[in-house]
């Protein structure tokens, strides 16, 4: 694995425990399916791009989710 897909893979894990600690406070089901999904998907995405654009639209999914 090259470094940025390391980095890539620490920073969107890190949004993913926040998410699921967030989730599991509010009882909010979507950010914590999110949050363990940002916590596992990594392992299985290869390359550093992929990582970044995956974990982007996670991320947003909640926000998103809840917009509309």
């Amino acid at each position: 694995m090259n470094p940025w897909a390391l980095l890539a893979s620490l920073v969107f894990s890190m949004v993913g425990l926040v998410y699921l600690k967030q989730g599991k406070n509010e009882g909010d089901v979507t950010r914590m399916v999110c949050g363990v999904a940002l916590l596992a998907y990594s392992y299985f995405v290869p390359g550093a791009l992929l990582i970044i654009v995956v974990g982007a639209l996670l991320t947003a999914l909640p926000f998103m989710l809840k917009k509309f």
